[in-house]
């Protein structure tokens, strides 16, 4: 069974792992200065939709988890070869729709060749990232599947602290499903025991326990 996720989306642990701030009426020119003088931080970071600006800043569990899902997706890429390019929290945006976003992870894989080496992406001749994933362990102030499927984000994670949700982007809405399309031997379920481990198990035992579930199982040779 699936599930449609379009301006209503699931809600989540109010457990304080970011601290969220959402201003109103903000101009698309204050919005492109405010991203230039943070242009070389890592936080906060922000979305914004037709006048509304979040400002969202990690703490170190939202981080932990962050990163660790970048590591979980370099070893799974090399161990099954296939390239998965990260641009961490990238600034996105079109002034054409008025919106923008900064994701906590995205990552190219069929169009990485495209986007390999380019200083800034321009998503009126770019293709957005294949795959986006947010660690939303308090509720976002800016429902960010909308804007998402806007900017034409095919995937999106999301970790709510204790669970991964899949969304594939059907027509112009989200559709929650088991599996991902970017790397289908990825479900939800899985997503989330290895992320949930990495806060348990030290650093190299929990990648070689990564490592050791992509490769294929000796009965299958």
């Amino acid at each position: 069974m699936v599930a449609v996720l379009n301006e209503v989306e699931a809600p989540m642990s109010l457990e304080p792992a970011e601290s969220r701030v959402v201003l109103r009426e903000v101009s698309w020119e204050t919005y492109e200065r405010l991203l230039a003088d943070l242009e070389d931080c890592s936080a906060p970071r922000l979305t914004y939709d037709r006048g509304d600006l979040e400002i969202m800043s990690p703490t170190a569990k939202h981080e932990a988890i962050n990163e660790a899902l970048k590591l979980m997706l370099s070893a799974l890429g090399e161990e099954w070869n296939v390239e998965v390019y990260g641009l961490g929290s990238t600034t996105f945006k079109r002034k054409l729709f008025k919106r923008g976003f900064e994701p906590d992870s995205c990552f190219y894989l069929k169009h990485a060749s495209r986007i390999r080496g380019k200083d800034r992406i321009d998503l009126a001749v770019d293709p957005p990232p294949e795959l986006v994933v947010e660690v939303e362990i308090t509720s976002p102030a800016i429902k960010k599947l909308p804007i998402f499927a806007k900017l034409g984000v095919p995937e999106v994670w999301r970790y709510d602290g204790s669970r991964t949700t899949v969304h594939l982007l059907k027509g112009e809405v989200y559709v929650q499903q088991e599996r991902s399309r970017a790397l289908p031997r990825l479900t939800g379920e899985i997503i989330t025991t290895f992320l949930n481990e990495s806060r348990t198990l030290d650093r190299l035992t929990w990648l070689r326990k990564i490592r050791k579930w992509a490769r294929p199982s000796k009965q299958s040779k």
